[in-house]
């Protein structure tokens, strides 16, 4: 690595920039490392986290990009895509296994998160939601509980101003449950802002973590982490053809054998 790759790397022209939201790089990047070094040993030591395609993400645009993924903990699942993409900046592929990446990680990373849960979920997640969360009120889903509520009319613009300028996660079932259904609101931003959509498939979270992701419940677990060819949806596409590429390729369908179990308990 040259050294002019390295300053590249480490953005050294870049210490004083404010993101999207008039948060300081600077402050992002320290909270970064720190989550980064405290959760590291949970990725790679105690547990192996298995990465497939981050060869999609190498070409990628520095903004403009939204990555869908299934989701199985509030916090870990975009952690460890943190991990990813920090590692990735540094051209490694496909592992996690060299930290330095954590000495100038990415800082143009925004993840979308519901307000209720970084606001009400103690100290760490508050100070997590310092290093990018874009917070939603949902519309359907407060304190646990199935709720009818107007829908957030700023949360597409928030997003958009983060695609404007960098990379958002974003967990279109917007809960852990398994094959829950996804949520249109994410067609809808589809067809606003027309981002390039990187498809990501999370596998072992739930097994190896808690729910909230901040407590180890399993050691030696697989944790695996597939990220699918970027897709450009074409503007004249709709919200319901959208909604079933996204589902296909974040393998949210429910399995025929699983769709069998289900008729046969509603039966009951």
């Amino acid at each position: 690595m040259t050294l002019k790759d390295l300053r590249k790397r480490m953005d050294v022209l870049q210490i004083l920039e404010r993101d999207a939201f008039g948060n300081f790089v600077l402050l992002r990047r320290l909270l970064m490392f720190i989550l980064g070094v405290i959760t590291y040993p949970r990725l790679a030591i105690y547990n192996k986290t298995k990465i497939k395609g981050t060869e999609h993400l190498e070409n990628l645009p520095d903004t403009g990009v939204l990555f869908l993924s299934n989701h199985q903990t509030y916090f870990m699942d975009v952690i460890c895509l943190y991990h990813i993409f920090f590692s990735v900046k540094w051209r490694f592929r496909n592992n996690i296994n060299v930290p330095i990446y954590l000495l100038s990680p990415k800082a143009k990373l925004f993840y979308v998160a519901a307000s209720e849960t970084m606001k009400e979920g103690g100290l760490i997640p508050k100070i997590f939601s310092q290093a990018g969360a874009i917070l939603v009120n949902r519309s359907w889903r407060a304190k646990g509980q199935d709720v009818q509520r107007n829908v957030d009319a700023e949360a597409n613009e928030k997003i958009g101003k983060g695609l404007k300028y960098g990379w958002v996660v974003s967990f279109p079932q917007g809960t852990t449950t398994p094959y829950a259904p996804l949520r249109k609101g994410t067609a809808h931003l589809i067809k606003a802002h027309q981002p390039i959509v990187v498809p990501v498939v999370i596998n072992g979270f739930r097994r190896a973590f808690d729910k909230k992701g901040l407590r180890l419940k399993k050691r030696q677990t697989t944790l695996s982490v597939t990220f699918k060819a970027p897709i450009q949806f074409d503007e004249a596409a709709s919200v319901e053809e959208i909604m079933y590429v996204l589902r296909e390729q974040i393998e949210q369908k429910i399995p025929e054998n699983k769709l069998v179990w289900l008729r046969e308990a509603m039966s009951v």
